[in-house]
């Protein structure tokens, strides 16, 4: 799907234009584009070689997706690779969404092999802002960070939530159940903190590299993404370490309640013990043994397993191993 949005300097947006007007839109110094190409064709890859004349090995990494997020400077145009997610994504699994930038001089292009919702929010937002801002690629270049970050904190927050409830239930749950979310969420961290991270670098190159089409009166509001990005890094690690301890404090509940085990076993393994020696010696076959004739034998030695099962239950159950 090829979508086109083409603003000009002194009439506005231009509605319904067509991808074959591209050669001649470009070298109008008065045009601002915006081409947003969702699952290219390879007609529309070729696109980017024959108008654009992008770099075979920026293309490349277009036509080769699950890049890694980086800004790559070519001699007039910047290529950025960024990932959208949706603020649903933590519920279950996160699915981050690859998205390529070409960024030029008077033009916009995004290239994304799967849907992304946010595209469509930021053209409204797009041909909303002012003439004089909806002309200057740093803007839209801004509008469009700036959706993406925000998407990121519904994910966080809800990725905080699901922290918090792990933390309150590691005590209560079985072993398998508690430990298998700790993992499964530092899992979904670790995936979430790979794309944040050289997020944040990108946007750090984009406010301190100088650039005859980064505006210098936009600087601000891309420092606030930088800001946005460097928060939810920070907030991220924080989590992980949360969980890092949490997944200590899980060990040691069950290593203490194995201690628990033993003990009660080791406790019960001594009565037991106790009372079977007393059993032994008067199991053995001798023929002088004055207790075997006598009358209250039987009940005498019942009583002594009795009392001394009794006796070393007491003791236990003072030490807390019963």
């Amino acid at each position: 799907m090829t979508r086109l949005l083409v603003h000009h300097a002194r009439h506005g947006f231009e509605p319904n234009v067509s991808v074959e007007r591209l050669a001649s839109l470009l070298s109008d110094p008065e045009i601002l584009l915006w081409l947003d190409l969702e699952r290219p064709t390879q007609e529309e890859i070729a696109l980017l070689h024959q108008v654009f004349r992008f770099h075979p090995l920026a293309v490349e990494d277009v036509i080769h997706a699950f890049q890694r997020p980086k800004i790559e400077k070519y001699e007039n145009y910047f290529f950025i690779v960024l990932y959208a997610v949706s603020p649903h994504d933590a519920s279950e699994e996160l699915n981050p969404k690859e998205l390529a930038l070409f960024v030029g001089p008077n033009y916009l292009v995004t290239v994304h092999p799967d849907a992304i919702p946010v595209i469509g929010e930021v053209t409204a937002l797009w041909q909303a802002s002012d003439q004089t801002s909806a002309h200057n690629v740093t803007w839209l270049l801004y509008l469009l960070l700036d959706a993406i970050v925000d998407d990121y904190f519904p994910v966080v927050d809800s990725l905080a939530d699901r922290t918090d409830a792990l933390e309150d239930r590691i005590f209560a749950e079985e072993e398998t159940a508690a430990l298998q979310g700790i993992f499964e969420l530092k899992r979904v961290l670790l995936a979430l903190r790979r794309v944040v991270a050289p997020e944040r670098d990108v946007v750090n190159v984009l406010i301190r590299r100088e650039h005859p089409f980064i505006d210098v009166r936009y600087l601000a509001y891309l420092q606030d993404v930088y800001d946005h990005l460097s928060r939810l890094t920070e907030s991220i690690d924080v989590f992980r370490d949360i969980l890092a301890s949490a997944l200590d404090a899980h060990l040691s509940v069950v290593s203490n309640r194995l201690n628990q085990v033993m003990k009660t076993l080791t406790a019960l393994s001594a009565m037991l013990m106790t009372s079977g020696l007393v059993a032994a010696i008067y199991g053995m076959n001798f023929r002088r043994m004055p207790e075997l004739e006598w009358t209250y034998g039987y009940p005498f030695a019942l009583l002594l397993m009795l009392g001394i099962v009794v006796a070393l239950g007491l003791f236990f159950h003072r030490k807390g191993w019963l």
